[in-house]
C-alpha cells in the first residue's frame, strides 16, 4: 500500500518506518528542510531503541522516503496519516493549528478516494473539524478516521509492531476495510482491532493516559503517607499489585511523571471537560499531586543541609523523563535542577542520551559528564532523577571513592534499604525509611 505520513516527529517517524517494514511504500512529509535533509541522508533524528535498524533497512530497500512537498508526498497515497504536534495552549487545550492547517491544504490535492487518519492525540470532535477543512476544497471522495497511537517511548517499535490493541474510529465501511488491510500484518496473533466511532476513539486515548497518570499519582500519595506512618511503600506496592483487578504496572512511586503525553493529555482532558461545564475533580487532583511530587526531595535536601546549599555539588543521574529516551519534556530532573541552582548549588549531570537536549535549554548553567562516576567526582551527594538501567548496579566502591560524602537522594527508589545500611550511605528515597550512614 502507498502511505503518506505528515509529520516526522516521534510518532510520525516510528509510524512511517514500521509501516515500511511490513512492505508498504511510505513517504514522510515535514516542513523542516534541515530535518528532511538529514533523514534523506540516512541520519535518524530521534533516539528510540530498535528504530535505527528499521530506518536504515527500509531506506536502503527503497520503501521509505522523505520530502518537504505535501503534494509530492501524498501523490497516489491510499492513506494519509496526520502525525503532527498538538502542543498545549496556556489554558491547557490542545492546539490544532498544525493539523487543521494541513487538512485545509489536502482538499484540492486528493485525486481519488483516500483515507485521512488522525494519528495525533486530539480532543473529541477533531475528526469532524478535519473533515470540514478537507471538504471545503475536496475534489475526490475521502474519509477521516481517528487512530490514536499508544506508543511508549523506549519500546515504541515493539508497541507498534506487536500492539496490544489498535483503536480505530470510523463509521465508514469503506474506511474500515482499508484499515483492516493496513493493520492485518500487525495483529496476526489475534490482538484486536477495536472499531468504534471517531469521537469515542479520540476520547479513548485521553482516557487511557489520564488513567495511568492517576495510577502513578495515587501511588505517590500512598508513598507520602507511608513516610508519615512508618510504612514501606515497596511492601504496599507488592501487596496491592498482586491483585489482578489492580495489576503490577504503574505502581512505582517516584518524583512524578513527565514526557510528552501524560502531562499534556491530562491537562487537555481536564480542559475538554471544563469546556462542557464538567468539573473533572480527579484530574485536577492528579495534576496538583504531580506538580508537588516533582520537587518532593528538595525540602528534604534543604533540611539535611540545614537550609544552606551554596557551593554544594550534586551529581544529577538522569535527565530524560524516563529511561531509554532522549525526551526531556516535563522531565522532573529539570525542575529539580532549577531549584538546586536557585539555592546556590552546583549541578554535574550525566544521562546516556539526553544531555545535548538539556544543553539546548540550560547551556552552561550545569556541568555535563561522560559517566555517572565523573558526575559523582567530588560531589556532596547524588540525586537520581531517571531510572536508567546502568544506575541500578553501580560500582559502589568506585562511587564511594569519587564522592565527597556518602549521600544519595533517590527519586526512583533504585536501591534496597539493607544494602544502603550495609554500605554506610545516608539514603533518602520515596515512601520508605530514611537510612543514616
Amino acid at each position: 500500500m502507498k502511505i503518506a505520513v505528515v509529520g516526522t516527529g516521534y510518532v510520525g517517524l516510528v509510524t512511517g518506518t514500521c509501516f515500511a517494514e511490513t512492505g508498504n511504500t511510505v513517504t514522510c512529509i515535514d516542513i523542516d528542510k534541515e530535518k528532511v535533509k538529514k533523514l534523506n541522508s540516512g541520519k535518524i533524528t530521534i533516539y528510540e531503541p530498535g528504530l535505527e535498524l528499521l530506518f536504515e533497512r527500509n531506506i536502503k530497500q527503497g520503501r521509505l522516503f522523505f520530502t518537504t512537498d505535501l503534494a509530492e508526498g501524498i501523490k497516489d497515497a491510499k492513506v494519509i496519516f496526520l502525525a503532527l504536534p498538538t502542543p498545549p495552549g496556556e489554558d491547557g487545550s490542545a492546539d490544532l493549528k498544525y493539523i487543521l492547517g494541513v487538512a485545509s491544504e489536502l482538499g484540492p490535492l486528493l485525486k481519488e478516494y483516500t483515507v485521512v487518519i488522525d494519528k495525533s492525540t486530539v480532543p473529541v470532535g477533531t475528526a469532524d473539524k478535519v473533515k470540514a477543512k478537507i471538504a471545503a476544497h475536496a475534489k475526490a471522495e475521502f474519509d477521516v478516521v481517528s487512530n490514536p497511537e499508544f506508543l511508549r517511548e523506549g519500546v515504541a517499535v515493539d508497541d507498534f509492531m506487536k500492539p496490544e490493541r489498535v483503536v480505530i474510529g470510523t463509521k465508514s465501511d469503506k474506511a474500515r476495510k482499508v484499515m483492516e488491510a493496513l493493520y492485518a500484518p500487525f495483529v496476526r496473533q489475534g490482538n484486536p482491532l477495536v472499531f468504534m466511532d471517531e469521537r469515542s476513539a479520540e476520547l479513548t486515548k485521553y482516557a487511557a493516559n489520564s488513567f495511568l497518570a492517576t495510577k502513578i499519582s495515587f501511588m505517590n500519595e500512598i508513598a507520602n503517607l507511608c513516610e508519615l506512618v512508618g510504612a514501606d511503600v515497596d511492601a504496599v506496592r507488592k501487596g496491592i499489585g498482586t491483585d489482578s483487578r489492580i495489576g503490577k504496572r504503574f505502581l512505582f512511586p517516584g518524583i512524578g511523571y513527565g514526557g510528552s503525553c501524560f502531562p499534556k493529555d491530562v491537562q487537555a482532558l481536564a480542559k475538554s471537560s471544563s469546556d462542557v461545564k464538567y468539573g473533572f475533580r480527579i484530574l485536577d487532583a492528579v495534576m496538583e499531586v504531580n506538580a508537588n511530587q516533582k520537587t518532593k526531595l528538595i525540602p528534604r535536601i534543604k533540611d539535611f543541609y540545614r537550609g544552606d546549599l551554596k557551593g554544594k555539588t550534586f551529581a544529577m543521574w538522569g535527565l530524560s523523563f524516563k529511561p531509554h529516551t532522549d525526551d526531556i519534556r516535563e522531565a522532573p530532573a529539570l525542575y529539580n535542577i532549577e531549584e538546586l541552582l536557585k539555592a546556590g548549588a552546583i549541578v554535574k549531570a550525566h544521562d546516556p542520551e539526553s544531555m545535548e537536549n538539556v544543553k539546548g535549554i540550560l547551556g552552561d548553567k550545569i556541568q555535563y559528564t561522560d559517566t555517572p562516576y565523573e558526575a559523582a567526582e567530588g560531589a556532596d551527594a547524588i540525586f537520581i532523577a531517571t531510572e536508567w538501567p546502568e544506575f541500578r548496579t553501580p560500582d559502589f566502591e568506585r562511587l564511594t571513592s569519587a564522592l565527597k560524602s556518602k549521600v544519595i537522594f533517590d527519586g526512583r527508589n533504585l536501591y534496597d534499604l539493607p544494602q544502603m545500611k550495609e554500605l554506610g550511605y545516608t539514603y533518602f528515597s520515596i515512601g520508605r525509611e530514611t537510612i543514616y550512614g
